[in-house]
């Protein structure tokens, strides 16, 4: 049972449909009653001014399935369902204009960072025009694991894997996983090189990273 009081492992009809991957119809009223009520709170949370911190706050715990502490999201947010099947750790940051397509489950891992106009999608429509004509949709998950950096304008499509620590380049778009402790970059996005020794020593092309800020 989620923290809204639904059991959706128990939940039939086109309902029981957003989180296991099977074709369903969108606008299924039931869905659409959820749906909306969802979207007030997300309506309120891009409706606050910039020093209303502790109201957003409050807001994202209404709005996200989870969220860990230190969380800093800036509006405008856009999301399917305002969040309600959203998973953020702790210390995750996104610049404006996150989209979130959250029919089904996203989840982010710890120190996340999101650059802006980035799109984290779920759901999907078949190819066949004869289903497409009947607004037929299918969700799958998509998981990002702690410390990525996602860069401004990325798109991560539906059932993406992102592993721990990766980099993804400014304005790519991830068909596929992508692992561990690299940076990928591209349309469809791939893997340019492993996180390595150099970047211990530079941040940004020559400029040097002081030694003594691995102190702090």
């Amino acid at each position: 049972m989620d923290k809204n009081g639904v059991n959706n492992q128990n939940i039939g009809g086109e309902r029981g449909k957003l989180h296991t991957g099977e074709l369903y119809f969108p606008e299924d009223g039931e869905i659409l009653s959820e749906q909306f009520a969802a979207l007030e709170l997300l309506y309120d949370y891009n409706a606050t001014r910039p020093h209303e911190q502790a109201r957003r706050a409050e807001l994202l715990r209404q709005m996200f399935a989870e969220i860990g502490d230190g969380c800093y999201i800036e509006p405008p947010l856009y999301a399917n369902w305002g969040g309600r099947h959203v998973h953020f750790g702790d210390h995750v940051y996104a610049n404006f204009s996150l989209t979130l397509v959250d029919d089904t489950h996203i989840y982010v891992g710890d120190g996340v960072m999101f650059g802006p106009n980035v799109t984290v999608a779920t759901a999907g429509h078949p190819i066949l025009p004869e289903l497409r004509a009947r607004a037929l949709q299918y969700n799958m998950p998509v998981h990002i694991g702690d410390n990525c950096w996602i860069g401004a304008g990325a798109i991560i499509l539906p059932g993406v894997t992102i592993g721990e620590n990766a980099v993804i380049g400014a304005g790519s778009v991830v068909t596929r996983d992508i692992p561990a402790n690299v940076v990928a970059v591209g349309n469809p996005c791939r893997v340019m090189r492993e996180i390595g020794e150099r970047d211990r020593e530079y941040y940004f092309r020559e400029r040097r990273i002081d030694p003594k800020i691995f102190e702090k």
